[in-house]
């Protein structure tokens, strides 16, 4: 009947298009109201209508009718109410959308700003050196111009010289024929007269070598100022060029800016279409005041009907026709009544159902703000447990990654020699390893099987991560024979963002957290070294000498390690850069790749050759409460270790691997050492135990990577290296110790 035809003005309105809904109040953007409602909109004429709906009965005194026409009518007056209070929602969601959007395009105005400041100040000083050239090559000319002037002036005089010698030859010659006497004195003055003369001829020939010099000297000169005017004509030219760019890069901030004033419109637009839309709903609310006025004036008629009835009693005699119609009316104003007690009985109700709804919506939100507040709460405890299991713990955590299989593998390989047991105990802990039929099982802190991704190992490890901008010392290190896959853990494919290995992920979350921190007072500081330990010689990869690339060990420098009471430890004469961003660490990281030994054997094309060593050390204050921080992350990625028999080394790449597995042997006998508990460890027998002794054996937070190969002919390094991860993750070393104090926020920060 009425709740019917009133579902029947209710159109179906969302419907899913290309992953997206379509919909809503007067082209309004769509709501998820359809989730709980069945999906349905409103026109202002089905509000309209669904408020002016008047009860019809068949029989008023079935109560069980009109009870469940009223809550059908109540249904949908709450379909109305969800429906206009997700509408609402969805229009702050596109406000706050747009707001970041405006935010985004501000902030690349700024950077395009900061470009463009850059460029012209890198113009301004090659105009200025321009000038400086051009200046120089000025007053090279007039000084050559002067030389020329005074060598011309030489030679003039050089032939005023030649014609007085002329003259007093032929003056002699004269007294020749008069002084026969004087003959022998005659001639030999004569001679020398003459050897005079050859000796000015020879002069003269000098200074016309002189001459033809200067004269190709100024051609030079002149070569050189017009090369000059063409240097500068190009110069001239290119800055036209940059202020083209110039003015280009102005048209893009200028429409950047546009952009933003249209953002802007549009977030006004929207602004002004929910005002709108309040507003269509207070006339709703109108209407309703109106139809509740109406009902009032239905009320004074029907008193006025009342009269109506006293005089036609009084007139009954003579018009007993209308006494028909009074019954008729009396009998409508009965109905009237009964539908206004009703009307009023419905709305009494809607409005406590809508008081109770309203209650019971500010009662979820406080619950729900109730509830992210102990999620935060829970966070920053969970965090204090994490790190108080850690020092607790005081063992070194070891996680194993297998790698999948690779095309190069051995033929016939299906890697069901490496299985991982599904009990509830060792379910993502364990691993067994089948040889000769023979089963060997390990368990670790953490086994990442061949399908795990370079995201699900650094969730992992996060928060290790994270407790070195907390103050503490942090070591990472993947271990594992020649190609399985230690370098792809620990630096990941270059060009794949979804291939990062652990340290570029490391270096970004460290550097966004710091980001995060600034709002609480943090201010950090941090420096960024690398070197590789190659044949037991310690190599600088962030040298910028090219003679230490000639051959190692041969650049002049000895690096020496050193350990301080505190347990820093410092290499001597390496290189340390100040770093600001994960942009900066990223091209550190490229230039130290360029520079690490890699070797081609038979089991890895591209072989690392030499332990890397990436130590991150953080000096944090906090100007709140004056409180300091210094933490050091070292990431390390060991050199493969492998057979000689199946290697096939010579040669270099012979002596490469010798110390390879010499120094990988000396980690064992570290690791047997500290397994054992004994009073002298052997850290100095090779360059990287002595390297890693604070890590190994003293307060930091430390974490191995055992990288394997689910090849067959890899099982026998699998099994010794799965063994020797064993041995590590059974060692226990001291107590991980946060290095935090208080002192003032203006002394000068010191790196540990």
């Amino acid at each position: 009947m009425v709740g019917t035809a009133n579902n029947g003005r209710m159109r179906h309105a969302f419907s899913v298009v290309n992953g997206e809904q379509e919909g809503g109040l007067n082209s309004a953007p769509p709501s998820n109201a359809g989730s709980e409602y069945g999906g349905f909109e409103f026109t202002r004429e089905d509000v309209y209508a669904l408020l002016c709906e008047r009860m019809k009965y068949k029989n008023k005194f079935n109560y069980k009718e009109r009870c469940e026409n009223m809550m059908d009518y109540i249904k949908r007056l709450r379909l109305c109410i969800k429906w206009f209070q997700e509408l609402e929602g969805s229009y702050l969601f596109e406000q706050e959308k747009l707001q970041n959007a405006l935010d985004f395009a501000e902030s690349r105005c700024a950077e395009m700003d900061l470009i463009v400041k850059n460029k012209e100040e890198e113009l301004n000083l090659i105009i200025v050196e321009l000038r400086k050239s051009l200046a120089s090559l000025q007053e090279k000319l007039s000084k050559e111009e002067s030389e020329k002037l005074a060598a011309m002036d030489s030679l003039a005089r050089e032939k005023e010289a030649r014609l007085t010698v002329e003259k007093s030859q032929a003056s002699l010659s004269e007294e020749l024929g008069k002084i026969q006497g004087e003959l022998q004195n005659a001639n030999q003055r004569i001679t020398s007269v003459s050897d005079m003369y050859k000796l000015l001829q020879e002069y003269n020939s000098s200074l016309q070598l002189y001459n033809s010099k200067l004269q190709t000297d100024l051609d030079t000169a002149h070569e050189n100022v017009k090369r000059g005017e063409k240097e500068k004509a190009a110069i001239v030219e290119n800055l036209s060029t940059l202020g083209g760019q110039y003015m280009s890069l102005q048209d893009q901030f200028n429409s950047c800016k546009a952009s933003v004033n249209e953002a802007a419109k549009q977030k006004d637009a929207l602004v002004k279409e929910v005002a709108s839309v309040r507003a269509e709903l207070q006339q709703v609310r109108e209407d309703r005041d109106q139809l509740q006025l109406q009902v009032q004036t239905l009320t004074a008629e029907v008193v006025n009907c009342e009269e109506l009835i006293v005089k036609s009693n009084e007139l009954k005699e003579r018009c007993v026709s209308q006494s028909n119609q009074l019954k008729t009316l009396q009998d409508q104003l009965d109905a009237a009544q009964n539908k206004l007690r009703v009307s009023d009985l419905s709305a009494f109700e809607a409005k406590t159902e809508f008081e109770a709804q309203k209650k019971l919506i500010c009662e979820l939100q406080n619950r729900l703000e109730d509830a992210e507040l102990k999620i935060v709460e829970g966070e920053t405890l969970r965090k204090k447990l994490h790190n108080t299991i850690l020092e607790l713990k005081g063992n070194i955590r070891v996680f194993c990654r297998v790698r999948p299989l690779l095309p190069e593998d051995s033929p016939g390989a299906d890697g069901k020699d490496v299985s991982y047991p599904t009990t509830t105990e060792a379910l993502g802990r364990g691993i067994d390893l089948t040889q000769n039929g023979q089963k060997y099982s390990f368990t670790f802190d953490k086994v990442f099987m061949p399908d795990s991704t370079q995201e699900d190992v650094f969730v992992e490890i996060s928060q290790l991560v994270q407790s070195a901008l907390d103050g503490y010392k942090v070591c990472i290190f993947a271990y594992g024979q020649t190609g399985s896959g230690k370098t792809y853990t620990m630096m990941g494919r270059p060009g794949n963002p979804e291939q990062k290995g652990l340290i570029p992920r490391s270096l970004e979350q460290i550097f966004q957290t710091r980001q995060s921190l600034q709002s609480q007072g943090w201010k950090y500081e941090m420096q960024v070294s690398m070197l590789e330990i190659y044949n037991e010689t310690i190599r600088d990869l962030l040298s910028t000498k090219d003679s230490s690339r000639i051959e190692y060990g041969s650049n002049g420098k000895q690096y020496t390690i050193k350990h301080d009471a505190n347990g820093n430890t410092h290499v001597s004469d390496l290189t340390v850069v100040d770093v600001c961003s994960s942009r900066e660490v990223s091209f550190l990281l490229d230039q130290a790749s360029h520079s690490r030994s890699v070797g081609k054997t038979q089991m890895n094309e591209q072989s690392s050759r030499s332990h890397f060593v990436f130590t991150l050390r953080i000096s944090g204050v906090n100007e709140n409460t004056e409180q300091q921080v210094q933490g050091v992350l070292n990431l390390i990625d060991l050199a493969g270790s492998e057979r000689l028999s199946k290697s096939g080394s010579t040669g270099d790449r012979l002596r490469e691997t010798q110390a390879i597995n010499k120094s990988l042997s000396s980690l064992s006998d570290v690791i047997f050492s500290l397994a054992k508990k004994e009073d002298h460890v052997p850290f100095r027998n090779s360059k990287l135990t002595y390297l890693l002794q604070p890590c190994l054996g003293g307060d930091s937070k430390t974490l191995m990577f055992v990288n394997i190969s689910p090849d067959h002919s890899s099982l026998g390094e699998s099994l010794c290296s799965l063994r020797f991860a064993s041995r590590v993750n059974a060692c226990e070393i001291g107590i991980p110790r946060r290095h935090a104090n208080m002192r003032s926020f203006d002394s000068r920060l010191s790196l540990g």
